[in-house]
């Protein structure tokens, strides 16, 4: 999935948010805004992407061979490292 960045927001629209954000949910109308059901066309990554550091690091071969064979279709391997890392994070950032 080919990840994109959203455009900076012009004066007239961060004036709208503000004011949006100001009202309570139940003044808010969104009759004409359909609820999305299907997100097979959302783009990820199109407003939030986090900072990246390139960094050497040596890893056991088995270890990349197995990232390399079981990766997702339209994704590299390391994303696929970088996720496992992270799924081990979450797990485990109370423990210590």
């Amino acid at each position: 999935m080919k990840k994109e960045t959203s455009k900076e927001l012009t004066a007239k629209q961060k004036t709208q948010l503000e004011a949006l954000a100001a009202l309570p949910d139940d003044q808010i109308n969104t009759d004409d805004i359909p609820e999305v059901q299907d997100w097979s066309g959302a783009k990820q990554g199109l407003f939030y992407r986090p900072l990246k550091l390139q960094i050497t690091l040596q890893l056991d071969a088995d270890l990349i061979d197995w990232f390399k064979t079981h990766h997702l279709e339209g994704e590299g391997y390391q994303t696929n490292i970088n996720r496992a890392l992270r799924e081990y994070v979450n797990q485990h950032h109370q423990s210590y």
